[in-house]
């Protein structure tokens, strides 16, 4: 990442879409306030409930695979996607 590119807490704050890609019961153990859930699993069927293209999306997990699997799918549907990785990143 260069430096002159907003943090993941700055472009929540700004108004990008905070996602947890986990499964509910993962999210319901705990999850960054204010994160939506929907499962990687669910990604797919569920997209247009992501919202519009331009609205920035960061994305977690809880290692980082669910959420580079679901940076991929995002983009290639034509979001701007920051993949943080594990929630403990956040």
């Amino acid at each position: 990442m260069t430096q002159n590119k907003p943090q993941h807490r700055e472009l929540v704050a700004q108004g990008a879409l905070l996602l947890d890609v986990r499964t509910p019961a993962e999210y319901h153990e705990g999850h960054v306030p204010h994160a939506r859930n929907l499962p990687v699993q669910e990604l797919p069927a569920r997209l247009h409930e992501v919202g519009p293209t331009h609205r920035p999306i960061v994305v977690y997990c809880r290692s980082g695979g669910r959420s580079a699997q679901a940076a991929q799918m995002l983009a290639r549907a034509g979001y701007q996607v920051r993949d943080i990785g594990p929630m403990s990143a956040w």
